[in-house]
């Protein structure tokens, strides 16, 4: 039986060349010579060199993770793709995954909890999105539920409001049905459900500026005025109307408007 006559540093650090019968037979890491307790004199059959061989594949594939995981939590699919993007073999992976879960170095369910705590306190997402999110990176639903179950109901609605109160800002200079047509979709698209995203809206309690709003129904009325010109005088009325209407002001304020801007005509 062959035996093992010298083991040999390499420059590369944890790294070892084995010789087998006085010639270079294979390397192997520093983890797969202490686990395998690799000594000089030892015997070493095809069994045992094929042995070597897988355990210091899923060395190096284990090194190539920590790598990776070195600068922030990754889920397992995250990892998996990763290795796979180095042209690991399948079965290396399934080994390598199992022995970065056995030191807890891959936890989904720790994940989705940083994840969800990093969601809340930094950014102006609900729920939905966390959740899809977190979907995207491979993490299971019951890890997900489990992580957003401290995203409660009083957090997500200091947060929304927070949102809220910043679209209020952006769209104040807009009709006030479309302003509040605006926030209450803009909360739903960051991942607030309909029934928040009214609970929000309302919270701020917002009041049309009624100079204001008669001075951008004025505006966009006269714009939309001079757009229907080669229209009959009803029609031109009419679509004038409807255009208004769709931007948000009240059917009652667009046609005193009209009566208004009709008789100064």
């Amino acid at each position: 039986m062959a035996e093992i006559t010298m083991i040999e540093a390499q420059k590369r650090s944890g790294r070892f060349n084995i010789y087998v019968d006085g010639h270079y037979a294979f390397p192997v890491s520093e983890s797969v010579l202490v686990d395998f307790r690799l000594f000089k004199g030892m015997e070493v059959d095809k069994d045992l060199e094929s042995q070597l061989a897988a355990a210091d594949d899923v060395s190096k594939a284990y090194n190539r993770a920590l790598d990776y995981l070195s600068n922030q939590l990754r889920t397992e699919k995250e990892v998996r793709d990763k290795l796979g993007t180095l042209e690991i073999p399948p079965e290396t992976i399934d080994q390598t995954m199992q022995k970065l879960r056995e030191m807890s170095l891959v936890d989904d369910g720790q994940y989705a909890g940083s994840y969800v705590r990093t969601m809340m306190n930094a950014s102006d997402k609900g729920p939905r999105v966390i959740r899809q999110n977190l979907r995207q990176k491979g993490v299971g639903e019951q890890a997900i539920d489990d992580a957003l179950k401290q995203y409660t109901p009083a957090e997500r609605m200091t947060v929304g409001t927070a949102v809220a109160e910043k679209l209020a800002k952006r769209y104040h200079r807009q009709a006030f049905g479309t302003q509040q047509q605006k926030i209450r979709q803009g909360l739903m698209t960051r991942g607030f459900d309909s029934d928040e995203a009214g609970a929000m809206l309302e919270s701020l309690e917002l009041t049309p500026d009624v100079d204001e709003q008669q001075d951008l129904l004025a505006k966009q009325g006269e714009k939309m005025w001079h757009r229907y010109r080669a229209l009959s005088a009803s029609e031109r009325a009419y679509k004038t109307k409807q255009a208004l209407y769709r931007k948000g002001f009240k059917l009652d304020d667009i046609s005193r408007w009209l009566a208004d801007f009709g008789e100064s005509d």
